[in-house]
């Protein structure tokens, strides 16, 4: 090989072989004489060319189009009423964070400001290991069953014989599972098509578990506020940017940061006491209802700030890899069901694309230190040395750290009992469609909302509703507007020009939990926090 080398101007490199030989033809390939064929010798070119025919992993099947960058979360209030995490006991503490915000429903190459919810991730580095927010930029979500889940992201992609976006069977869906139609109220207005992603809310949506060491819990849900407040841009500047400027959402965040203009949200936390969960109006495990901010008010936990862009995209952000089952001592789930799915489905997905050891990429690797019987398989390289793979008596393991949240002397036996009981009825009330499901987004249409979001409600849903071809799909689903309002129902009916149908019939609320008072909605509006 000749000594001549090149060099990248940018930093230096030399460039070499992926063995790291130097190469001085970057574009040359080995020929028998001047025209003849390739020489199967030369591994750089080989090398290439089947590097290049494996560089795409495959594409996540959900939140496939996203921004990322990294910072730092800070807790700036002690929660130690509420929990024994050692993070959220420091009051001050700083720990590195990763961030990936994206589109739900979209190929990697679709545009950042379709209609469509936002994923909210985001990756804390502690002490006692990573902690997953995979959070997304509404409170609430389509669905409470997860068996539902496939079934309904098929609906929201393509056709499998047209391979066409379907609005048929997009609204068939809907229509067929009403407990939806709070998402649907949120994604329609200006709400679903945020201005860029670093200026959104992020919310947990389910319900999780903070502990202490005796044993006791609040039930918690996690707000990321933007500080300076969302932003949206309406149905034709939303339009607009899809054509013009796709990448719209990963230019504005990259930009702002590069400028010095980071962004920076306050997060806060909503909890309830299981005595208060069993007397709440709504399901506790329930992801399509929201907590009234009234009746269980914000509380702040401390502040996240995105201050730093990757250096490279596909092995900082690409290949970052988020699960809510990534947690930390004494934060636990709730049985919420889609969640309890979610615990496994996600890991699932990093493995079938990243490998095995995805947990050891650099991105995702722990600060804590990692000790454990896990070995081999393909893109091992941290092996943990000569540590024994096995419970071994030879070399026996050492135990410290954070005391399991089964331990105290003070823990109440009798109040786990009732309660879990409690959560197993609420379990089954999630397959049953009433009333209920039907109150909240009544309150945005008709006290949260003005004139003017109403009006661009209708025309943002009238856009794509009146695509659909089925009578009956469009029945059904409008029967499911006239649950929320009769008059909500007929605008849209008059947009499309369709029929005005009666509204669904379900299963009244519970009396003594009924309040249909206008005085009564009124105030729930008031009290929601729904904005």
């Amino acid at each position: 090989m000749p000594s001549a080398q090149v060099t990248n101007s940018k930093d230096g490199a030399t460039y070499t072989t992926s063995s790291g030989l130097p190469v001085n033809e970057p574009y040359a390939a080995q020929r028998v004489g001047l025209v003849g064929p390739l020489l199967l010798q030369d591994f750089h070119h080989i090398d290439l060319l089947a590097h290049f025919d494996r560089e795409r992993i495959p594409e996540r099947v959900v939140h496939a189009k996203a921004a990322g960058a990294h910072g730092y979360f800070e807790v700036t209030h002690d929660m130690s009423d509420l929990t024994d995490n050692p993070l959220l006991k420091s009051v001050g503490k700083k720990v590195k964070a990763t961030a990936r915000f994206s589109t739900v429903g979209g190929e990697a190459g679709s545009a950042d400001t379709a209609r469509d919810p936002r994923g909210f991730a985001i990756k804390l580095r502690t002490d006692e290991g990573n902690w997953d927010w995979v959070f997304n930029n509404t409170p609430i979500f389509f669905i409470r069953d997860p068996a539902k889940f496939p079934h309904f992201i098929h609906t929201q992609k393509r056709d499998p014989q047209t391979h066409l976006k379907d609005a048929d069977a997009f609204w068939d869906y809907l229509g067929q599972n009403p407990e939806s139609i709070h998402q649907m109220m949120i994604l329609f207005s200006d709400r679903g098509t945020p201005d860029g992603y670093h200026q959104m809310h992020g919310y947990s949506g389910h319900t999780y578990k903070w502990c202490k060491a005796d044993g006791s819990f609040v039930y918690t849900q996690v707000h990321c506020r933007v500080d300076g407040g969302f932003k949206t841009l309406n149905n034709a500047q939303a339009g607009e940017l899809s054509g013009s400027n796709p990448d719209y959402g990963i230019q504005a965040m990259f930009e702002a940061i590069e400028k010095g203009q980071y962004p920076t949200w306050t997060v806060y936390v909503q909890t309830m006491t299981p005595e208060q969960a069993e007397k709440f109006r709504y399901n506790i495990l329930d992801l399509t209802k929201v907590w009234p901010h009234a009746e269980f008010p914000l509380r702040p936990v401390g502040k996240l700030v995105l201050n730093e862009n990757p250096q490279n995209y596909f092995a900082e952000i690409e290949q970052a890899a988020f699960s809510p089952s990534h947690s930390v001592p004494y934060i636990e789930p709730t049985a919420d069901p889609v969640l309890q799915s979610r615990l496994f489905s996600y890991p699932d997905t990093h493995r079938h694309r990243l490998g095995v050891n995805y947990q050891q990429l650099p991105v995702n690797q722990p600060v804590a230190p990692v000790a454990n019987f896990q070995r081999d398989g393909p893109a091992t390289y941290i092996s943990q040395g000569s540590r024994p793979n096995y419970q071994s008596s030879i070399v026996p393991l050492s135990y410290k750290g954070a005391k399991g949240t089964l331990e105290g002397s003070a823990r109440d036996y009798s109040r786990d009992l009732r309660h879990e009981n409690f959560i197993g009825a609420a379990f089954r009330d999630l397959s049953e469609i009433t009333e209920l499901d039907f109150e909240q987004p009544r309150a945005l249409w008709l006290y949260v909302w003005n004139d003017q979001q109403r009006e661009a409600y209708v025309q943002n849903v009238a856009g794509h509703f009146g695509n659909v071809k089925s009578a009956e799909v469009r029945a059904r689903q409008l029967s499911v507007w006239a649950a929320v309002n009769q008059s909500l129902s007929d605008r849209i009916a008059k947009a499309v020009g369709s029929p005005t149908v009666k509204p669904l019939q379900c299963k009244p609320a519970a009396e003594a939990v009924k309040f249909r008072t206008e005085i009564g909605l009124r105030q729930r509006a008031a009290d929601a926090g729904l904005l």
